[in-house]
């Protein structure tokens, strides 16, 4: 099977990654079903990539349909250590405009639990750690990359996560304003804490493309609002892939890759066949231990 460390989430509008050599398109199947869409693997600056579009080619998927289990499931079959999340979203501040890259350092979860939001279950009993939300190492690799491409660096800001597709009402957006929340989207969650649960360095690189719906100034956000900013960020957000890649060659220092170390509650005896075998990529080191 084709290999990659590196792997890729690309959002809204970024739909493939271009500059990798070598490209071979991959299709994977998990115990969770498929993922989004084929895998584009290739070379970047000698490290092996794996782009995954969130929403499929061709932006088919709603957030709520996104299969995040089979997605994070396949980039550990692919043997991703980092993954980095592009995500659009809106900004709930006057200081972060439209067009501006945010890297969030913390989440809230508004959505309603429609979407499967774990590996466990079924059997199996599994408590992981979730603060910080995103990897701090992978996050200041990411800081330093748009650094590097000569863009505004905001490091830090808590990205509220709601269900959709629609967007918010204006009395939602000013109670996420109220409770701290700097930014919102629809498809970090439950991406990240399946992440962590996969063992994986997660990190998002937020690209703002409109300011929600409490400014008074603008109007009510518009898909055609969002496209117009949205092919700039694109842009800028693969300047910054292709900065960040060579900086993630050096060894991990957070505790990402130990999260499952004492995370789960069953005693493996009592854990069914079936779910064992459907986990053992996730859990399997720590029952066979």
């Amino acid at each position: 099977m084709s290999r990659a460390t590196i792997g890729i989430i690309g959002g809204s509008g970024l739909y493939d990654m271009p500059g990798l050599a070598e490209r071979e398109d991959v299709a994977l199947d998990t115990p969770f079903g498929a993922p989004s869409d084929q895998f584009v693997i290739g070379t970047l600056s000698g490290q092996r990539v794996a782009f995954l579009p969130r929403h499929g080619r061709g932006h088919r998927l709603l957030p709520t349909e996104v299969p995040s289990r089979a997605n994070i499931h396949a980039f550990k079959q692919l043997g991703v250590e980092r993954l980095i999340s592009i995500s659009a979203v809106g900004s709930l501040r006057e200081d972060l405009p439209p067009g501006r890259l945010v890297v969030p350092d913390q989440l809230l979860d508004r959505t309603k639990g429609v979407r499967p939001f774990t590996f466990f279950g079924a059997g199996v009993v599994g408590h992981v750690g979730f603060d910080p939300p995103f990897c701090p190492q992978t996050r200041a690799a990411l800081c330093q990359a748009i650094a590097a491409t000569g863009q505004q660096v905001v490091a830090g800001a808590t990205l509220c996560v709601i269900e959709g597709p629609q967007f918010s009402t204006r009395a939602e957006s000013e109670y996420h304003r109220r409770n701290g929340c700097d930014l919102v989207g629809m498809t970090a969650l439950p991406e990240a804490k399946l992440a962590r649960e996969a063992e994986l360095c997660y990190a998002t690189l937020a690209l703002v493309t409109d300011y929600d719906v409490w400014h008074p100034q603008h109007d009510s956000v518009t898909v055609d609002a969002v496209v117009q900013v949205l092919h700039q960020n694109v842009a800028n957000a693969q300047a910054v892939i292709a900065a960040l890649v060579p900086l993630l060659t050096n060894q991990h220092q957070c505790r990402c890759g130990t999260a499952l170390q004492h995370a789960i509650m069953t005693a493996p005896p009592h854990i069914p066949a079936e779910t064992r075998t459907r986990l053992e990529l996730i859990i399997g080191k720590y029952l066979d231990s």
